[in-house]
């Protein structure tokens, strides 16, 4: 299914993935998925969260950079060779994968994939009966 996810750009400083953290905690917005990746001068913490546009606006209230983009999150088997089905898919319909994370949880594994094209990924997603 298609989703949205929170893109948050922040500072490489003690205290500010916290600061997200505890600002979504006190708005009651529940942070289900999430990933960091960091250059020197900052950290894009992409998140999926209980309520986005509500987390979208507590963050910007706080002065912190967000967009919302949308993705494709998939519950597949945690078994060998899942994913690579998913992926073939993918590259056969010609998409890009921007990026991914995932996490598995017993028999199920959750993946979120940001293709280059999201309709067209759905698209060869569903032909393929993976959504």
């Amino acid at each position: 299914m298609v989703i949205q996810q929170l893109s948050i750009f922040l500072e490489n400083k003690a205290g500010r993935l916290n600061d997200v953290a505890a600002l979504l905690g006190k708005a009651g917005v529940n942070m289900t998925a999430f990933s960091l990746a960091d250059n020197s001068d900052f950290g894009i913490l992409r998140v999926i969260v209980s309520d986005p546009h509500k987390a979208q606006e507590v963050l910007k209230a706080q002065k912190f950079a967000v967009s919302l983009t949308d993705v494709i999150h998939l519950q597949l088997a945690n078994t060998p060779g899942s994913l690579s089905n998913v992926l073939a898919v993918l590259a056969d319909a010609g998409m890009y994968i921007e990026y991914m994370y995932a996490f598995s949880e017993g028999n199920g594994a959750n993946v979120i994939i940001k293709p280059d094209n999201v309709p067209n990924a759905v698209e060869a997603l569903q032909v393929h009966k993976i959504m």
